[in-house]
């Protein structure tokens, strides 16, 4: 598949805007007309229709050069934004590895690897990068293997090594995170990590969540999405860029929802790495305004059902308090009050 890139941007004057075909492919993150946090895991495998963002397990769209231009800017701005502990080398390796392949075989067109020994060939063409180096010596390479590589795939990344029967993070790219922080999380183990949420550590969402991933077993990545919602596409709303765009929720009003407001969508996938036995973590995000939401009708309809009767202690969590009300009045007009069907797939 031949990608077109766009140029644009994810910050200051805020020109990302999805195609169509973007929108089609959109993870909508609802099944149902109701939501309440839950562990959600399926099979990481190829689904749904043509060209979905399911349909690779790395994907690349339309906005990656954009996105790669916007992560070079956050990590010149914050370097603590890539982190890896020491032992991690391995994982880095794996990581390496994982994507370089994911992506040249799923779009070759873009990306090409060539093996020989221990001796890669890697070309990016979107980035114009074409490099020699020799796996497993990072000397051969202008930085760490897993920035290197992460430097340039879509999403936010984590390394978790398994050690005491828990799960640590200890390696991570995170640029594009929802208002959470790698340099406060860097070295957590699992539960730690997850303490802020609402309401799943009492319905034991965790407890099973980290039984099901430390059983988690090579080449059968497993993935769930999770969502929240972001004034402007945004990509980096992380703590320590909260005054940049904390202040946007007090921007929306009735006549603009429809272009500021976003639904912010995370495909998250999990892969057990080879050598190190580390688990590698993959935040995808996508990003959809309401305007482009309410083009596919069962998305609408089922959104607005979602918002309205989202429960309160979720609304306050994903910092939804005030902008909610007006959100939930403007999508009102797109639902019919028609049954949707099934599923998180367009019609």
């Amino acid at each position: 598949m031949s990608l077109t890139f766009k140029k644009e941007t994810f910050r200051d004057d805020f020109s990302f805007r999805n195609s169509p075909a973007s929108i089609r492919r959109f993870p909508f993150p609802f099944n149902e007309d109701k939501y309440m946090y839950a562990v959600n895991m399926e099979p990481h495998v190829p689904a749904g229709p043509p060209n979905h963002s399911y349909n690779k397990l790395i994907d690349v769209d339309e906005h990656f050069v954009a996105e790669m231009e916007d992560r070079a800017k956050v990590l010149k701005e914050d370097p603590l934004r890539y982190q890896a502990l020491p032992h991690m080398m391995t994982a880095q390796w794996d990581t390496l590895e994982l994507l370089m392949e994911q992506q040249a075989q799923g779009f070759p067109e873009h990306f090409s690897l060539d093996r020989d020994g221990d001796r890669w060939h890697w070309i990016n063409r979107p980035m114009g990068i074409d490099r020699h180096f020799v796996f497993g010596d990072a000397t051969t390479l202008p930085c760490e293997p897993f920035e290197f590589i992460t430097r340039q795939a879509q999403g936010d990344f984590c390394i978790v090594d398994q050690r005491d029967g828990n799960l640590w993070m200890d390696a991570g790219m995170v640029t594009t995170q929802a208002d959470w922080s790698l340099d406060f999380d860097v070295g957590m183990n699992f539960m730690e990590w997850h303490g802020p949420v609402p309401l799943a550590h009492q319905l034991g969402v965790f407890e099973r969540a980290l039984k099901f991933l430390l059983n988690l077993q090579q080449s059968k990545p497993v993935r769930r999405l999770n969502w929240t919602m972001t004034i402007n596409p945004r990509l980096d709303t992380s703590p320590e860029n909260y005054h940049k765009w904390g202040p946007d929720r007090a921007t929306v009003t009735p006549e603009n929802v429809g272009d500021k407001v976003h639904l912010r969508c995370e495909l998250q996938s999990l892969w057990r790495l080879p050598r190190s036995n580390a688990i590698l973590f993959v935040i995808r995000c996508y990003l959809i305004k309401m305007e482009e939401l309410v083009t596919i009708s069962k998305w609408a309809r089922r959104f607005h059902r979602v918002l309205r009767d989202l429960p309160p202690e979720l609304i306050d969590y994903k910092g939804l308090t005030r902008y909610r009300p007006v959100t939930v009045e403007w999508l009102s007009k797109f639902d019919d009050g028609a049954p949707t069907s099934p599923g998180i797939f367009p019609d």
